[in-house]
């Protein structure tokens, strides 16, 4: 079996050489010589060879201490290296965070965020990917990230999802139809109108505005398509708010006051398992922004 070896007798070997004596070292660590001297024989001892001359008054290097000292040097500076980096990544001072977002939220709200984020913590990295909801529940999952900001569609036991803010529901269509310049929107006021359905359309379910989800024969997806398909004049859709993109110009967003639905934005995460120091910097940091900015 090998012999266990502490390091803070390598410690007082390197000093010893470096300080040029026992009585130096002494002085330089604030132990006394004696101390010294026995921590420096029991190392010894558990090598099987003297590291320093005896007698002589000088601190000289045996053969075989001469061949130590370079891999006490390694060993301490090693050492020293992986606690500096654990206390610095325990610190939250570094580290990296993997996070994946629902695009609304990864376009609209991240950006501001995430610079401020890296402004209060500069040696975090953050790696931020998007996709609809479930791939972002897939993801937090499967590990591939530790928080996800999407919305929880089901109850899973296997998530720990924290409420951010409500993002409300609203009809979107281009800026000369019939619907445009209105204020707020009954649901029934789209039964004449051709009904985009898209990935947020789910909200509606359950309400009485399901009803226009099974007149409705177009389905799509992607958000650029769907924009294209608005801009052409060719239906109407319902979307939460923060998916709406202002900058498309001909395009407006009409809020749904009947029924009133919303969007929960929430933080997820995987039950019962711990954060790392950097995903528990960023968890904190948006529960705070987020409550701050919807008081």
């Amino acid at each position: 079996m090998l012999p266990e070896l502490k390091l803070a007798p390598m410690r007082y070997v390197l000093a010893i050489l470096d300080a040029g004596g026992f009585h130096a070292a002494a002085r330089q660590l604030h132990r006394s010589q004696p101390a010294i001297s026995m921590a420096v024989r029991d190392l010894e001892e558990r090598l099987g060879q003297p590291l320093f001359e005896k007698g002589g008054g000088k601190a000289l290097l045996t053969p075989f201490g001469h061949w130590c000292v370079p891999r006490f040097r390694e060993l301490v500076a090693h050492h020293d290296r992986v606690c500096r980096d654990a206390l610095a990544i325990a610190r939250q001072q570094h580290g990296r965070v993997d996070i994946a977002a629902v695009p609304s939220v990864a376009s609209r709200l991240m950006p501001a965020l995430l610079a401020g984020f890296l402004q209060r913590y500069p040696g975090i990295d953050i790696s931020l990917q998007d996709g609809h909801s479930e791939r972002v529940n897939e993801m937090v999952l499967k590990g591939e990230v530790e928080l996800g900001i999407t919305s929880l569609w089901l109850p899973d036991e296997a998530l720990s999802f924290e409420a951010l803010l409500h993002d409300d529901i609203g009809v979107v269509c281009r800026d000369d139809h019939p619907l445009a310049q209105q204020k707020a929107l009954h649901w029934r006021a789209l039964k004449p109108y051709t009904l985009i359905r898209n990935g947020t359309s789910r909200l509606l379910e359950g309400s009485p505005a399901a009803e226009l989800l099974t007149h409705s024969t177009l389905y799509i997806s992607n958000m650029i398509s769907l924009t294209a398909m608005l801009e052409a004049g060719i239906g109407v859709t319902t979307l939460p708010r923060l998916a709406f993109q202002e900058e498309h110009k001909r395009l407006r967003f009409i809020p749904l006051a009947t029924p009133r639905l919303e969007r929960r934005i929430g933080l997820l995460r995987r039950a019962r398992q711990s954060l790392s120091p950097a995903a528990d910097a960023m968890h904190g940091y948006l529960l705070t922004r987020l409550e701050e900015s919807h008081r």
